[in-house]
């Protein structure tokens, strides 16, 4: 026969110790502590002292967090238009070790070799990743030339594959202002102008571990571009990026066709962004997002994508 409960701490030193957690996480203890209790007439919870209890309750729960750390953030969304995100948390990519987000251009990240075929597609990078890693989700990471060559500033593993291109020109890259979607070797990640890009290297402020140039701007310090049209009819399917205030980063594809202006819109009204960046659009905008059976066959040059590594 189980022995009653010995209860060795005061009922304002057990809910001192749920205080030490997160309220919800309190509200966990608290709800399993009555389960303990009333499920077979106090006799669940075996005479131990409380407080190693709440410990290993408490440990429970952070393993059942830790676990549940690298799920995927996919989801689809239909205001003000159709799109799907993808979203990793900036606190995640600093302080969780199984989690990184990368670019990838070639096999194996051999950036060094310039007659190595890039990747072209999601499926390619797949099966080029080591037995330990899994993509959870990636996406079109900038523009290219017809080499599949990224034509913007571009930095993998530390390695300078492509300089700041500050240059005038046609297009949606050179409407400026464009920007650098960029995170050092510790996972912090920004976007920022080109030009202060520029200074911030000059003056060895920035130090980019991955780096990938793109453009337009679409959110620049929480204002949209100034040269968006609202009433603009050049609308086609779009990707970008934006780092956002609620500390996600997060990855959109429109699925359907919009212009700029609404675009940038959903980053600064809807994701609350205040710096967000163009990727591409058209053939390019492409998503893989296996959480929401997203998977598209499309070349591409660089990508960008979230590993969890076991």
């Amino acid at each position: 026969m189980s022995q009653p409960l010995t209860v060795t701490q005061s009922p304002k030193h057990f809910f001192k110790m749920l205080s030490r957690t997160s309220i919800k996480r309190s509200h966990q203890l608290g709800f399993m502590l009555l389960i303990c209790l009333f499920s077979s007439g106090l006799g669940g919870c075996n005479d131990s002292d409380p407080s190693d209890w709440v410990t290993s309750i408490k440990d429970s729960i952070n393993s059942h967090d830790h676990n549940h750390s690298n799920d995927n953030h996919c989801d689809r969304g239909n205001v003000p238009f159709t799109y799907s995100l993808c979203q990793i948390s900036q606190d995640k990519l600093l302080h969780d070790k199984h989690l990184s987000l990368q670019l990838f251009w070639k096999p194996n990240n051999d950036n060094s070799n310039h007659d190595i075929t890039p990747l072209y597609k999601f499926a390619n990078l797949i099966s080029t990743l080591p037995a330990t890693d899994k993509l959870q989700f990636a996406a079109n990471a900038g523009m290219y030339n017809t080499e599949f060559a990224p034509i913007g500033y571009t930095v993998i593993k530390g390695k300078e594959i492509r300089s700041l291109n500050l240059k005038q020109g046609s297009g949606n890259f050179h409407l400026l202002p464009n920007g650098v979607l960029w995170w050092d070797k510790s996972g912090k990640v920004h976007i920022t102008e080109s030009q202060q890009m520029q200074t911030l290297l000059d003056d060895g402020t920035a130090t980019p571990w991955y780096a990938t140039q793109s453009g337009p701007m679409l959110v620049i310090d929480g204002h949209i571009h100034p040269k968006f049209n609202l009433e603009s009819t050049s609308k086609k399917f779009r990707n970008g990026v934006g780092v956002c205030d609620d500390g996600y980063i997060k990855f959109v594809n429109s699925d359907e066709p919009v212009n700029f202006y609404h675009f940038a819109s959903l980053f600064k009204d809807k994701l609350h962004c205040p710096n967000a960046l163009f990727l591409d659009g058209g053939i390019a905008s492409a998503l893989y997002a296996p959480e929401i059976s997203q998977h598209d066959d499309k070349n591409m040059g660089v990508m960008v994508g979230v590993v969890a590594t076991e």
